[in-house]
């Protein structure tokens, strides 16, 4: 028996999630959080045994709820969950302390594999990712700038990257051009770069914008 915890702003989506872990495994309880302060408060006050938690949070990106929820819990068990394939953030997410990635729209029977596994202390990636992992070892870490950055600057660099305008990706993000042009100047800095033509040959370079669902 276990408690899991299901981090996610959807509410349809920690609707369904509860639903096939309901159906598909033995529960103590299945707690729900929707943003990354949520989250926080129920590690607080509940022993959790595995961490469903979605790479897009309202309040602070799942990258950032990761580093947060492995500072004051490293051995708990964090499963992140994407609509984005895998490839596209695991690097990251398993550089700081995830357990396993998985994409939403996987089985329900993969979904309870994965959460088995990481439960008793194993990892839950796909063969895409443990290619991306062996590639990785072949890159020095000061070359791999990316892995870096947040989720929402990852997410603003590989769009500048394939060519969006500042207006472009406040649309499709929903935020202010001012928040998206803080975020290009942070990205920046931490890649080291001056320019959009620099990102986009590193993200060329790099395999990043074919990731990405046009």
């Amino acid at each position: 028996m276990m408690n899991i915890l299901i981090a996610d702003d959807h509410p349809l989506i920690r609707k369904g999630l509860r639903q096939i872990l309901s159906g598909g495994m033995a529960i103590t309880h299945i707690f729900e959080a929707e943003n990354g302060a949520a989250t926080m408060e129920v590690l607080a006050k509940t022993t959790i045994n595995v961490l469903i938690l979605d790479i897009s949070m309202p309040d602070k990106d799942g990258i950032e709820v990761l580093k947060d929820v492995k500072l004051l819990y490293p051995e708990l068990p964090v499963l992140m969950l994407s609509i984005q394939p895998e490839t596209q953030y695991a690097l990251r997410a398993l550089r700081f302390g995830a357990s396993g990635c998985l994409n939403k729209a996987s089985a329900p029977e993969e979904l309870i594999d994965a959460i088995i596994k990481v439960q008793r202390g194993g990892q839950y990636i796909s063969e895409e990712v443990s290619e991306l992992l062996l590639k990785n070892l072949q890159v020095k870490n000061q070359d791999a700038h990316h892995l870096e950055l947040s989720e929402r600057e990852y997410q603003v660099m590989i769009m500048l990257a394939s060519g969006d305008s500042l207006s472009d990706i406040a649309n499709r993000l929903s935020l202010s051009i001012k928040t998206v042009s803080t975020y290009r100047a942070r990205l920046l800095a931490k890649m080291d770069m001056t320019n959009n033509s620099q990102l986009t040959y590193y993200a060329m370079v790099n395999d990043l914008i074919k990731q990405i669902p046009r």
